[in-house]
């Protein structure tokens, strides 16, 4: 697989790679990536579906979202080009917005996959990730290997080496803003996942970390048409490092929502 950069479609202030034809199908990436972190996805979608895969605001050519104070806030801007009755599939803080999206717009939201999905997060993951957070300082990224060990171990892989660029060229500002709504989120309420009335899929690795199976097995069992798939071997980049997988799932799910 490759992670060469695609043409991009402006759609107001976002930027987005579209392919295919068909029901809507929109990806939302993680903190400090980009659209092309769902090569693999587009690959294996696009052949029956139209891909939006868009870049978060202050990401690849997204224009950066000021004062940005939580998730609803992102989620506001993507609403603004979310194509009715479509498919929403998030990474990471993506699968936050998308979620989020379900329940306040669920005209717009036939189904949703929230990949990597934190969920209350324990007392020393809350303090890991604002402590990270507060490091950020809008004018540069800093060292991006820490963050590279936690997602793919030290071995180099073409996806590792995509995700170090990404994490280096990515607007610092832009970066710091996602970054800081992702620390202070604990992740959908009960309440809220309890008002999601479309299929959701809650799907992550088995060896992640952060984004725990226990996590993904709790909102499944909270979302009335919740259900949980865990990925064995996989941690938290599993849409690139076990695309297989993670397309197969997004597949069986895109039939369900569009039968």
């Amino acid at each position: 697989m490759t992670w060469t950069t695609r043409q991009r479609s402006e759609q107001a202030d976002l930027s987005a790679i579209v392919a295919g034809e068909g029901r809507n199908v929109v990806l939302l990436h993680g903190v400090g990536l980009r659209a092309e972190a769902w090569n693999a996805q587009i690959d294996s979608l696009a052949t029956g579906y139209c891909i939006t895969a868009i870049d978060l605001p202050g990401h690849g050519n997204s224009a950066r979202l000021e004062n940005a104070r939580s998730v609803s806030d992102y989620a506001d801007v993507i609403r603004r080009i979310l194509p009715a009755k479509s498919l929403v599939v998030g990474h990471s803080f993506g699968a936050m917005i998308a979620l989020e999206l379900a329940w306040r717009h669920p005209d717009h939201v036939a189904g949703v996959a929230a990949l990597n999905a934190i969920h209350k997060r324990g007392k020393e993951a809350a303090q890991a990730v604002n402590t990270r957070a507060q490091s950020l300082n809008s004018k540069t990224n800093g060292d991006p290997e820490p963050t590279l060990r936690r997602w793919f171990g030290d071995e180099e892989t073409p996806a590792r080496t995509a995700c170090r660029k990404w994490l280096t060229d990515v607007d610092p500002a832009g970066y710091k803003s996602a970054y800081s709504v992702f620390a202070q989120s604990d992740g959908p309420t009960e309440a809220e996942l309890r008002n999601i009335s479309c299929p959701v899929l809650f799907m992550t690795g088995g060896d992640e970390p952060n984004s725990t199976p226990a996590m993904s097995n709790s909102m499944a069992a909270i979302a009335p048409l919740g259900r949980a798939r865990i990925v064995p071997g996989a941690a938290h980049m599993m849409p690139m490092t076990h695309a297989d997988a993670v397309n197969d799932a997004l597949l069986d799910l895109a039939r369900e929502v569009f039968s």
